[in-house]
């Protein structure tokens, strides 16, 4: 995770963190203090952008959801960002779709209320 700069979230605004290609063993830590890094008290909304991802394997899979359950401490709604279709086969075999909400857009991550449960349409992204 080398070369991204800290982020630091604006109170009161939606944080979008960007995922590498490969989440796995050798960064998965280093994508969760990422993702921790954002889910600060007083951030609505981090979307992990999952849009460049190809591969998640369960380490991936299990900071995603200490990820949630950090994000739901906060008050925070953790949403994930179009995963290409493998991730995302992988994610529902292991029902990470049944915990956290899926999004095709942007523009749908970004309309979906705050803490919302409801389900966000289609989970299956496009392209």
């Amino acid at each position: 995770m080398t070369g991204i700069p800290p982020m630091t979230p604006a109170h009161g605004q939606p944080v979008m963190v960007t995922l590498p290609a490969e989440i796995d063993m050798t960064n998965a830590d280093a994508v969760g203090e990422q993702l921790a890094a954002a889910l600060t008290p007083g951030t609505p909304v981090v979307i992990a952008d999952m849009t460049a991802t190809r591969f998640c394997d369960s380490i991936g899979i299990g900071m995603l959801i200490r990820a949630h359950k950090q994000a739901t401490a906060n008050g925070t709604t953790l949403r994930l960002l179009r995963p290409c279709p493998n991730v995302l086969r992988v994610m529902t075999i292991e029902g990470v779709d049944a915990v956290l909400p899926i999004y095709r857009s942007l523009e749908q991550a970004l309309a979906a209320p705050d803490n919302s449960r409801t389900r966000p349409g289609p989970r299956r992204p496009h392209g």
